[in-house]
C-alpha cells in the first residue's frame, strides 16, 4: 500500500468512537451528553463505571498501537529504512486526530490522550511507562484528570528531549507536537483549573439503561 491509503486508514482507526458506540449499544444514551460530555476514557468511568472505562481506555490505546503498525503495509520503495520512525510517528498522529475529530460521530470527539498514549507504547514502552506513572501520581494528588494528562505528556517531553536525550529527530518533534496538542485540546480545562472550578475526578454509580 502507498503512504496515503495508509493514512486514511489510520484515520479511521482513529475516528472509532468507541464510547459513543458502547453508551448508544448497551445503555441508549450518548456519552457525549452525560459527565464531562467528553467521549473519552475518564468520562467513561465517570459515567458509565470502571468496567467499561477500562474497555474504552483499552480500545483507544489499541487504537494508537494498531496506528502505528500500519507502517508495516508500505511498499518498500516509497520510503528508506531510516524513515520508519517518521511513518510510525505520521500514522500515529493521524489516528490521535481521527480520536478528535472522528468522521463517524460528527467529528464531535475526544482529546485523543489514550490513544496518544498507544502510539507512545508502541515507539518508546519505557517513556510510556514513566508517562502513565507521572499521570498516575499526579491524579492521586490532586485528582484532576487533565492536570494528570498534561503532566504525563510534559514528562514524556521531557524525557525524550533531557532524560533519554533521543538523537531521531522524527521522535523528538513527535515529543514537542504531542505535548501542544494536549495542552491545547486541555485550553478550557486549564482555564477552570486557573478559576477553581475544575471537577475532581470521583467513581460515579452506572448509568441505568432506561
Amino acid at each position: 500500500m502507498n503512504g496515503a491509503t495508509l493514512v486514511a486508514i489510520a484515520y479511521l482507526l482513529g475516528s472509532i468512537p468507541t464510547a459513543v458506540w458502547i453508551s448508544r449499544l448497551f445503555f441508549g444514551i450518548d456519552i457525549r451528553e452525560h459527565g464531562s460530555k467528553n467521549m473519552g476514557a475518564s468520562n467513561t468511568f465517570r459515567v458509565l463505571g470502571s468496567f467499561w472505562g477500562v474497555v474504552v481506555l483499552l480500545i483507544d490505546m489499541g487504537k494508537g498501537i494498531a496506528a502505528v503498525q500500519l507502517y508495516r503495509w508500505l511498499q518498500s520503495s516509497t520510503w528508506m529504512s531510516q524513515e520508519i520512525h517518521f511513518w510510525q510517528l505520521v500514522l500515529g498522529l493521524t489516528a490521535v486526530l481521527g480520536h478528535i475529530l472522528p468522521v463517524f460521530a460528527g467529528f464531535k470527539g475526544g482529546k485523543g490522550v489514550a490513544t496518544l498514549f498507544g502510539v507512545v507504547i508502541a515507539i518508546q514502552p519505557w517513556i510510556a511507562l514513566i508517562s502513565v506513572l507521572s499521570f498516575l501520581l499526579v491524579v492521586t494528588l490532586t485528582r484532576y484528570i487533565s492536570l494528570g494528562s498534561i503532566a504525563g505528556v510534559l514528562v514524556f517531553l521531557g524525557c525524550v528531549l533531557f532524560v533519554f536525550k533521543e538523537e531521531n529527530i522524527f521522535i523528538r518533534w513527535f515529543s514537542g507536537i504531542s505535548a501542544l496538542v494536549v495542552v491545547f485540546m486541555h485550553r478550557s480545562n486549564l482555564a477552570r483549573l486557573v478559576k477553581g472550578t475544575e471537577n475532581k475526578f470521583r467513581f460515579k454509580n452506572r448509568h441505568k439503561r432506561d
